[in-house]
């Protein structure tokens, strides 16, 4: 997958204003940080019940876990719905189907993994009069690992990098980002020997040493594992990108930099890798406006602006 990229574009990526000066841009970055805007009350009983229909969608699956995404940053101007994915379990300790997730920690300037309810993971969406929530289930055999992989805080700690970098390089160690941390986390559960043969219906405990990140990446590599390629248009964009806290340029090989392109993990690089590594898998789509949420069964995504068509379920939330 390919997005060419001018300045305002790869700005708008990463969470700046469009067009504006460098100076500028660094100082309009650090909103990263400050808190969404209060909802109204008809802001909020319209995302509860989003949440609700969702959560009982998630149950009527029969599966134990979901690999999730949300529509965070407005990225529509360059074809891309999505920017920020986590795995939903059912038995996630913190609240039935949690998302468990990395994000960065502002206070501490530091990623953590950290469990966010549906509802709480809706409000990271880049609109309140519209956004989009995606949910893949993967067959038993590599759901059962991937949850007993989610579970062990051990493995899933282990894999986590203390430097955050937004355009993290997907196959550097130096730094990561939230999607990166889920990609690798799908490679510590399947790329052991059992992975795909263990008939147990619990929970497994880890009785082997954790995956390193390398070998994780490994694993990427040789199952076909394609980051999301960014072309950049204009290149002063990679000094401006330096500008800015939690975007980096130096843990990208040389020869991406000299052809003006970066290559990242996102949750469509995720969703294209599940579905051709992982046959069998399913997916639904939800979207919201003010007065509907539309939903589709299958992997043809629903029209931009929340268009539904003949084979969507439209669910009024007038």
């Amino acid at each position: 997958m390919s997005r060419r990229l001018g300045l305002s574009i790869l700005l708008a990526l990463f969470g700046t204003s469009a067009g504006l000066p460098a100076n500028t841009a660094r100082a309009a970055v650090l909103d990263y940080c400050t808190p969404p805007a209060a909802l109204n009350a008809t802001q909020n009983d319209r995302l509860f019940r989003i949440a609700a229909i969702i959560r009982a969608e998630l149950d009527a699956s029969g599966q134990t876990l979901a690999i999730v995404s949300r529509s965070g940053l407005d990225l529509s101007r360059f074809g891309m719905r999505y920017s920020h994915a986590g795995i939903s379990l059912k038995a996630n300790p913190s609240n039935s189907w949690a998302i468990r997730q990395l994000y960065y920690d502002c206070e501490a300037q530091k990623p953590r993994i950290f469990d966010q309810g549906v509802a709480a993971f809706l409000l990271g969406l880049s609109s309140t009069s519209i956004g989009y929530f995606s949910a893949v289930f993967v067959p038993q055999t590599q759901a059962q690992s991937l949850e007993a992989a989610a579970l062990d805080n051990r493995q899933a700690l282990d894999l986590l990098n203390d430097r955050y970098s937004a355009n993290a390089f997907a196959f550097g160690l130096q730094y990561q980002n939230c999607n990166q941390w889920l990609a690798e986390l799908m490679a510590a559960a399947w790329s052991r020997p059992s992975a795909q043969s263990t008939q147990s219906t619990e929970p497994a405990q880890s009785t082997q040493s954790s995956i390193t990140r390398q070998q994780a990446q490994t694993w990427l590599r040789d199952q076909g594992f394609t980051p999301t390629l960014f072309e950049i248009a204009w290149r002063p964009i990679l000094w401006i990108a330096s500008l800015i806290p939690w975007i980096h340029l130096d843990d990208h090989p040389a020869e991406d930099l000299e052809q003006n392109r970066l290559r990242v993990s996102m949750p469509q690089s995720i969703e294209e890798f599940l579905r051709a590594n992982a046959p069998g898998s399913s997916r639904i789509e939800f979207c919201h406006t003010e007065t509907k949420l539309v939903i589709r069964r299958g992997w043809a995504p629903i029209l931009d602006g929340c268009q539904a068509e003949s084979q969507d379920q439209v669910i009024s939330l007038e």
